[in-house]
């Protein structure tokens, strides 16, 4: 065989190759998306229907949430006397 015949053989084995990897990669993002979103619609109807508060909308809720869980947080690290996950994580 000459050295064109196999460039031409590489050139369409890398090319195969190359259409498969996109397709993989492709279909990996399209399942990640799915699920990501799917477990947010998830997270906002728990959050709605059993830890809002009379008027308060999901986003308010899950605000007020993470604020009690920094509170929380901030008081067991001053009681141990370890600091906040935030601030130990700072020191690394």
């Amino acid at each position: 065989m000459k050295q064109s015949e196999f460039k031409a053989i590489e050139t369409g084995v890398v090319g195969g190759y190359k259409k498969i990897e996109d397709g993989v990669v492709s279909g990996y993002k399209k399942m990640e998306e799915s699920v990501v979103d799917g477990f947010g619609k998830i997270s906002d109807r728990f959050v709605d229907r059993f830890l809002t508060k009379d008027g308060e909308t999901v986003e308010e809720a899950k605000a007020r949430l993470a604020e009690e869980q920094a509170a929380r947080e901030e008081k067991q690290a001053a009681a141990s006397g370890h600091g906040t996950k935030a601030e130990r994580k700072q020191s690394r």
